[in-house]
C-alpha cells in the first residue's frame, strides 16, 4: 500500500478488523519510511453481470427497490425487507465468485421472498421469469401448493394446534380422538 505521506510504496499493517457485517476490514498501517500511520479499508468485490455485458457492483439497495415493489401493500416489513437483502447478499458471495450473471442474483431473491409471503413471492417471480398467460400463473400456483415453503409448514402447525386447543377448550364435554387438517 502507497503512503499517502510520502509515496513510499511499502507499509505495515498494525491492526485489522471487521466492519460492516464482516465484508469489510480496517487495517491502520504504518508507513516504515516516515513513519506516519493511516487507515485503508478493503472489500471482496461483487459485481454482477448485466445481460447487455456491462458489469456493475453489487448494490443491496437494488435488491431492496426490487423486492419492495413486489411487497407494495403487503404486511411486510422494511427490517424484514433489509433482512432478506443481506440474506441474498451473503449467498451470492458464498458462492466465492468474484462476479456473478444477473440471473443468479434473481434466483437468489426467490427463495427468501417465498419464505417472507408468497403473493409478493409470485408478483417477483411474474416478472422476473417473465409470465406471460395465466397458464403461468397457474403454474406457480400449483408449483407453490405442491411444495410448502418452511415458513408455512410452520404456521400450518401451529394453526393445526391453534384449532385443537379452540376445540378441546370450547366443547369440553365431547371426547375428541384425533384432529388432522391438511395445509389446502
Amino acid at each position: 500500500m502507497i503512503c499517502p505521506f510520502c509515496t513510499h510504496d511499502d507499509s505495515r499493517v498494525v491492526d485489522s478488523r471487521p466492519v460492516e457485517d464482516g465484508t469489510q476490514i480496517r487495517r491502520r498501517r504504518e508507513c516504515p519510511e516516515c513513519g506516519e500511520r493511516f487507515s485503508t479499508q478493503e472489500v471482496a468485490l461483487l459485481n454482477i453481470i448485466k445481460r447487455s455485458g456491462a458489469t456493475e457492483p453489487f448494490a443491496r439497495e437494488k435488491v431492496l427497490v426490487g423486492v419492495r415493489k413486489a411487497c407494495q401493500g403487503r404486511p411486510v416489513g422494511d427490517d424484514d425487507l433489509v433482512l432478506l437483502a443481506q440474506r441474498v447478499e451473503e449467498t451470492l458471495r458464498r458462492t466465492g465468485k468474484a462476479e456473478i450473471e444477473a440471473q443468479e442474483v434473481g434466483l437468489a431473491i426467490l427463495a427468501p421472498l417465498r419464505e417472507l409471503d408468497e403473493v409478493a413471492y409470485l408478483r417477483y417471480a411474474s416478472v422476473y421469469r417473465n409470465f406471460k398467460s395465466l397458464e403461468d400463473f397457474e403454474g406457480e400456483i400449483a408449483l407453490l401448493r405442491a411444495v410448502p415453503s418452511s415458513a408455512n409448514s410452520q404456521s400450518a402447525k401451529s394453526a393445526s394446534a391453534t384449532s385443537q386447543t379452540k376445540v378441546q377448550s370450547d366443547a369440553p364435554s365431547l371426547k375428541i380422538n384425533q384432529i388432522t387438517t391438511s395445509n389446502r
